[in-house]
């Protein structure tokens, strides 16, 4: 596999597509989120990135820093409580690519972002309800 990294600021228009598509196909566990929606939130975001590979978009991560105008609750709380993080809102992996370390290798590029801007910890939400065991056991191995 030979993935490379698109930040989305860049991203052409099908890449862009491509990502809503993911994102729908997983938004019980991510929220909704349309074309406005996510220009909104990569133009908010210091680091939103599509994994990409012969031209098809295999993942996609979306994050923040407390400096980020964004207004999700979720996000908020945790800028009200900690000074200097890093916040994965949502991160999606293709169900075809599952089980190649693509969700790994985007938090460990977006670990080495945060850690290059002085962010000192890592924090997402992980969706309870409904559960989401697959989430639940591939943060746990995280740490």
């Amino acid at each position: 596999m030979q993935m490379t990294l698109i930040p989305l600021r860049d991203a052409a228009p099908d890449v862009l597509a491509a990502v809503l598509a993911l994102n729908e196909a997983d938004k019980t566990f991510t929220s909704e989120m349309d074309a406005a929606r996510l220009a909104r939130m990569v133009a908010a975001s210091p680091y939103a990135v599509a994994a990409v590979d012969g031209g098809q978009v295999l993942a996609f991560l979306i994050g923040f820093d407390p400096a980020s105008d964004y207004d999700s609750p979720n996000f908020i709380w945790f800028r009200d409580r900690l000074p200097r993080f890093a916040y994965v809102d949502r991160i999606v992996v293709s169900p075809a690519a599952r089980g190649r370390g693509l969700a790994r290798a985007l938090y460990a590029a977006f670990d080495a972002h945060a850690r290059t801007a002085g962010l000192e910890r890592m924090v997402c939400e992980v969706y309870s309800d409904p559960p989401n065991p697959v989430s639940d056991a591939f943060h746990t191995r995280l740490g």
